[in-house]
């Protein structure tokens, strides 16, 4: 079962009675403030879990059809950590 943004905004619009797009619009600005916040610290929200960056490095990679190599460049990619209580609420 996929959970899209679109599920996201149906669910806060309902649960917090407000238009949906307002939902929207908060979800976007959400969205935006971990992912730049995330860029120079560690974004970490109480009994949820931390959002921060990490560096890949330079690798190899191959086109499985055509088995030919390519270099995959250096990459910044943003990660989240749950929390425990998540963990325990999920398992």
């Amino acid at each position: 079962m996929s959970f899209g943004k679109k599920d996201i905004c149906n669910n806060i619009s309902s649960k917090a009675q407000i238009s949906s797009d307002e939902s929207k619009n908060f979800l976007k600005k959400f969205i935006n403030n971990v992912s730049v916040n995330s860029k120079t610290k560690n974004v970490k929200i109480s009994n949820f879990g931390t959002f921060h960056f990490k560096d890949t490095p330079q690798r190899l990679g191959r086109n499985p059809k055509t088995k030919e190599e390519f270099v995959i460049s250096k990459r910044s990619k943003l990660f989240f950590k749950a929390s425990n209580k998540v963990r325990n609420i999920i398992n």
